[in-house]
């Protein structure tokens, strides 16, 4: 009966120091070429994450045309290219499904939204 009590207040106390160490970062554990890794989790509203690659997207200000072709081929646009690109817009002509021709205008704002 000692031995349950006793482990019993050792889960107990080890309980107790779990959402204390949850607080402090995350942590992910990726496997790659090199092996496994172990790496802190990086919430880029919070805090500075250099090398994570949806930090590096969602901090660009403005849509570039590497952006706008990826969101027109999205969409079911074949073959899109990049026809005119101002400072305000990117114009974008292709093909739909049924091979009709097709132009886009996006904007230049983050999410690149689409002009009608």
């Amino acid at each position: 009966m000692r031995k349950y009590i006793v482990g019993l207040a050792l889960v107990a106390g080890l309980a107790s120091l779990l959402p204390a160490a949850s607080f402090a970062k995350d942590l992910q554990l990726e496997i790659g070429r090199d092996g496994l890794r172990l790496k802190e989790a990086c919430d880029w509203r919070y805090d500075d994450c250099r090398d994570d690659r949806h930090h590096r997207d969602q901090g660009r200000r403005f849509c570039t045309e590497e952006r706008a072709l990826d969101k027109a081929e999205r969409m079911g646009v074949r073959r899109a290219r990049v026809v005119a690109a101002s400072r305000r817009s990117i114009d974008i002509r292709g093909r739909d499904r049924r091979g009709d021709r097709v132009m886009l205008r996006f904007g230049r704002d983050r999410d690149c939204p689409l002009y009608r």
